[in-house]
């Protein structure tokens, strides 16, 4: 499926004139490319090394860059999606864990500070798997670093987030964990709002497309946080890096490919560009911005981790999910540790050890892809600007 462009809340229409400007006749503030006679006018030299691919999907969606904010639930401040559109990109929220009236207040708070695009993703509840035995031991295992708080509130109703998301009308929902309904999908593109479907296989992305996506997410094995896995049991076997992943999806989908992991400076977004990606979608990159106001424990600990120091985990929600090696991540792979419950029971749980004040339990998730020591502390927008400059200029 095809949608037609849409007219959304990131005012794709309205920003023609400013996108022809930006990726498509970016020259002017370019400098001279590889192989230019001396002293040539940037403004004068052809651009011809970035694929049409590229200037399509920014058209398209409003962007002066192919630079996504990718949706992380709980560090995506309508702040740092801000400073992601207005250097040209597309922002975004991850809103898994928020109720209807959290999704209605982030995206105005957004267009309070935006009018560009930006991107709201859900994702697709696990089957129920409540056996009573995995979750007792997992409380048991968490006993060990101090006391649970009260249960707290109930999680929110993924219908009821759908439907908050269709009211807040960004340029895309993006789904993660499994693919939407066909009936929410013909909503949303009744509602000129794009459809991005997380991948990390070629079977995915393939059903994916064919269930109406308009864009595929490449997530490769080096992505901080979350993968979209389709089968929650099946993440550890489907470790495929990017490298590998993004031209497996390219040179078999008809629709643009994103490709995200790892992914933290001009290098690596010139390199995706290269392999078939039609934008790129970056977060760990942003976390140690001022904009993204991550706890400080959390921005420390992406302070020079080597890629191999990251680790996959299913500590934190009972989801696999790539973070930093704290104490309490290293101690769900001790002697001993139980499996952690399955999602959304280990959140739970995480979540009411931390009301209860256990020391040993990290206050916040410490997601980090393999990308962090690349990450800098400098403006989320300079971030974005200086990547596709870079990336421009390797490419030529």
């Amino acid at each position: 499926m095809q949608p037609q462009r849409h007219v959304t809340g990131g005012g794709v229409d309205g920003r023609e004139q400013a996108v022809e400007e930006g990726v498509v006749g970016h020259a002017a503030s370019m400098a001279t490319p590889p192989g230019a006679p001396p002293g040539a006018d940037p403004a004068t030299v052809p651009q011809v090394a970035v694929p049409e691919r590229v200037h399509a999907f920014c058209r398209r969606y409003g962007l002066r860059v192919p630079v996504l904010e990718a949706p992380m639930a709980g560090a995506c401040p309508p702040a740092l999606a801000a400073a992601v559109a207005g250097a040209g990109g597309m922002g975004a929220a991850g809103v898994v864990s928020d109720p209807p009236e959290r999704i209605a207040a982030w995206a105005a708070e957004f267009r309070a500070a935006s009018e560009g695009p930006f991107q709201l993703n859900l994702w697709v509840p696990d089957p129920p798997a409540d056996d009573p035995g995995p979750i007792a031991a997992a409380a048991d295992f968490l006993g060990r670093f101090g006391d649970p708080g009260d249960p707290g509130p109930a999680a929110p109703v993924f219908a009821e987030q759908c439907a908050a998301l269709l009211a807040a009308r960004p340029a895309v929902a993006s789904s993660i964990m499994g693919l939407f309904e066909p009936a929410f999908v013909a909503r949303l593109h009744d509602a000129g709002i794009a459809w991005f479907a997380c991948a990390t296989t070629l079977d995915d992305a393939l059903a994916a497309q064919e269930a109406g996506a308009d864009a595929v997410v490449a997530q490769g094995l080096e992505a901080g946080g979350h993968r979209g896995t389709f089968d929650p049991a099946a993440a550890e076997g489907t470790a495929v890096g990017l490298v590998a992943l993004l031209p497996r999806l390219a040179d078999h989908l008809r629709v643009p490919v994103i490709a995200a992991g790892g992914i933290a400076d001009g290098r690596g977004v010139a390199a995706a560009i290269a392999l078939g990606a039609s934008a790129v979608q970056v977060g760990t990159a942003l976390l140690r911005t001022p904009e993204a106001a991550i706890a400080p424990e959390w921005a420390a600990s992406l302070d020079g981790l080597a890629p191999e120091a990251t680790v996959p985990t299913r500590a934190y929600t009972g989801r696999l999910a790539r973070a930093a090696p704290t104490p309490y991540v290293r101690a769900w792979a001790g002697p001993g540790a139980p499996h952690p419950a399955p999602y959304p029971h280990q959140r739970a749980l995480v979540a009411r050890w931390r009301r209860g004040g256990a020391g040993g339990v990290d206050r916040v998730n410490h997601w980090a892809g393999q990308g962090a020591a690349l990450a800098s502390t400098d403006p989320a927008g300079v971030i974005v600007e200086r990547m596709w400059r870079d990336a421009r200029e390797i490419l030529g």
